[in-house]
Order: C-alpha cells, then sequence, then structure tokens
C-alpha cells in the first residue's frame, strides 16, 4: 500500500502573502472567545475518561487468562489516547486558549503537564518560540530539518520527496524500527535534550533553568516546572512501593509511553511533509510560518479524543490563542480564504508517518524556500 500521489508543490511556488488582520476578519469573533467552565468541562470529560479506564483494568486480573494479555493492550491504547486529550488541554493553557484568566491557564496546565511528566514552563518557553518562528530554518524550535552536507550525503542524489510515493520499498524494517522509536522515545530526548532542535540549542535540557533554551528571568518558573515533576516522580515511586513496579508500569508506564507516541506522530506529521516549504531568514514571515503545517483526519474517534488538535492545527498556528472548540468552526473559515495554500491530508496516519519518515530525509543546504529530498531513486 502507497501513501497518496502527491502533485509537485514545487512547481511555480509562490508564497503567501496574506497578513494576520486578514486571516482574522474572515473568521468570526466568537471563535477567538474563551470560556473557563467549558474548558474545565473537557478537563472533567477527560479525568473521568482515565478514571474509568483505570478503573476496568483493575478488574482484568478477573478475565479468563486467554484475555488479560489483549485487555491490557486495550487498556494501554485506549488509556494513551485519553491521556494525550489531558495534554493537548495542559497545551492549550500554555497558550493562554484555556481562559482569558493567566493565573488559571498556568495553574491548571502546570498541574495538568506535571502529571503527564512534562516541565510546563520550560516547555511553554520553548514552544512559544515554535509557534513564533515555525519552519523558520535558523529560529524554529522543533523538526528543524537536517541540510544534506549535515547527514554526511554530499554526492549522493537529491530526489524531491514527492517524487517517491512507494512506502514499503527498501529496508523496511529498518525504518519502521526507527520511527517506532522516534515516536516512544523522541519526546523525553526532546525535552532532555533537544533532540530535533535547531543548531543553536541541540544538546540543551528542558529541565536545567541555566540551558540556552531560556533567558534569565525564567530561571524560577523552570524550578517550579521541575518541582512539578518531583511530586509526580514521588508520587509514582510511593505507589511502586505500595503496589508495585509492575503495577505503575502497567497503570501508567505503558500509557505514558502512548502519550510519547501520540505526542510524537502529530507534530511530526503537522509539520513534515513534501509539500511543506522551510524558509530562510531573507523569506520567512510570521503568516508564512504558520501556514506551514498540514491537517490530518484521523478518524472521528481520534480526532474527538485529541480535541481536534490534529485535524485544525493551521487554524492552531494562526491563532495560537484560540480554544479548540472553536477550531474547527474556524478551520472552515480558513480554508475558504487561504484557497491552495491551506494543506490537508486524510492519508491513514501511520501509513503518513512512515512514508514521510522515509522520504523526507535532508534539505539543499542553499536556497531560500526549501522543500524535502532523499536519496532514494524517483518513483516513475
Amino acid at each position: 500500500m502507497g501513501a497518496k500521489q502527491v502533485v509537485d508543490p514545487e512547481k511555480d511556488f509562490v508564497p503567501p502573502d496574506f497578513t494576520i488582520k486578514e486571516l482574522r476578519d474572515c473568521v468570526p469573533k466568537h471563535c477567538f472567545e474563551r470560556d473557563t467552565l467549558r474548558s474545565f468541562s473537557y478537563v472533567a470529560y477527560d479525568m473521568c475518561g482515565v478514571a474509568f479506564l483505570a478503573f476496568c483494568a483493575s478488574h482484568i486480573h478477573l478475565l479468563p487468562l486467554a484475555l488479560r494479555a489483549p485487555a491490557w493492550v486495550l487498556y494501554w491504547v485506549s488509556q494513551g489516547i485519553v491521556a494525550t486529550g489531558l495534554w493537548v488541554i495542559a497545551h492549550e493553557c500554555g497558550h493562554g486558549a484555556f481562559s482569558a484568566n493567566r493565573t488559571v491557564n498556568h495553574v491548571t496546565g502546570w498541574v495538568l503537564h506535571s502529571a503527564l511528566l512534562v516541565p510546563y514552563y520550560a516547555w511553554r518557553h520553548s514552544h512559544s518560540q515554535h509557534h513564533k518562528n515555525t519552519n523558520n530554518l535558523t529560529r524554529d524550535e522543533v523538526f528543524v530539518p537536517r541540510t544534506k552536507s549535515y547527514r554526511g550525503l554530499q554526492g549522493k542524489p537529491s530526489t524531491p520527496a514527492w517524487m517517491t510515493d512507494s512506502v514499503f520499498d527498501e529496508t523496511p524494517l529498518y525504518h519502521l524500527a526507527m520511527v517506532t522509536a522516534q515516536s516512544l522515545f523522541g519526546w523525553p530526548l526532546y525535552l532532555y535534550r533537544n533532540a530535533s532542535g535547531p543548531k543553536y540549542a541541540r544538546g540543551a535540557s528542558h529541565f536545567s533553568p541555566t540551558a540556552v533554551l531560556f533567558r534569565a528571568e525564567q530561571f524560577g518558573q523552570i524550578i517550579i516546572s521541575d518541582i512539578g515533576l518531583l511530586l509526580t516522580i514521588a508520587v509514582l515511586t510511593y505507589s511502586s512501593w505500595i503496589f508495585s513496579p509492575a503495577t505503575v508500569a502497567f497503570y501508567y508506564g505503558v500509557p505514558y509511553l502512548m502519550v510519547n507516541f501520540w505526542l510524537v506522530t502529530i507534530t511530526f506529521l503537522q509539520h513534515t511533509d513534501a509539500a511543506v516549504p522551510h524558509y530562510t531568514d531573507d523569506s520567512w514571515n510570521f503568516v508564512r510560518g504558520a501556514l506551514c503545517t498540514v491537517d490530518r483526519d484521523f478518524g472521528w474517534i481520534l480526532n474527538t479524543c485529541l480535541h481536534h488538535i490534529q485535524d485544525t492545527h493551521v487554524a492552531h498556528h494562526v491563532f495560537s490563542q484560540m480554544p479548540h472548540y472553536h477550531a474547527e468552526e474556524a478551520t472552515m473559515h480558513l480554508k475558504k480564504k487561504l484557497g491552495k495554500y491551506y494543506r490537508f491530508d486524510d492519508t491513514n496516519f501511520l501509513v503518513a508517518l512512515y512514508h514521510n519518515f522515509k522520504h523526507c530525509q535532508f534539505i539543499e543546504d542553499t536556497g531560500s524556500i526549501l522543500f524535502f529530498r532523499n536519496t532514494s531513486t524517483p518513483a516513475k
């Protein structure tokens, strides 16, 4: 099975010249309104889901032996999805989209993200830079493409990523193993050593208040983030002592890895695609960068459980303080306004994940507007 054939996105490409006012004016004003009570209803909804799934898991031992392993897998997958929904809500807090009250945003975001082992303020600061500099080759903060020379591929072919649409053509097991490792462990590696980050900050830790990622005045907030993580680790350690390390691993550890999978999969597919350009400083502006994302349909269940973070991401990048419950409506209006500059892909997300990981390997070392390349033989 191959990924959907992409029409040449580079041919006669002209970068968009919309202003942020043009885009804002095409969206109804009520879409920008934040309702704190409504936002908390989604927290309650997700928390009930987490509690219900944990309650169900506590009865797995009553099932026939042959059904217990499949039941645990079902729990891990389901709990990972619901917990990712909570992560998305905390992400909204970091953007100020949860509530018009700054304190409510920060307290709620800190509690939810700490429970998921995310350093809230540290991530908030670096993520803010990502939004301010999306797809700027020198200033973006995540999934910054490596150049051909960085990867040591001089003298190899430079095939546009859109031309190679075969999925399982060469070394499929290797690429499958690598994309699985990225999806499960890429998130903690990003937090710990800024993996996939920009050149100036590679190796920088989100846990260090003196990291190059942060300004001196943010020192205290990074400490507060670390305190939140230590509290969660303390609870997990105590729970391991009371119940058992295996119990904590089954109820929390494996779902945590599933959250990692969804976070990396979602963010990777939002910004890594053959049709998405990257800009140097001389050709970049905020709107051009914000439009360098792809909305993707994961199906009704996942779209709902993940609060539409993946199928309304264009709207989110243009208006990061817009709450998720207005983003679908805003996307309809943006789509009409943007025309060909609105990117949407309904390819199965697992196929797209493998395909884009394999074929979006590097960019050229020179140029003002750059698209992904690889060393594969062009598809015929």
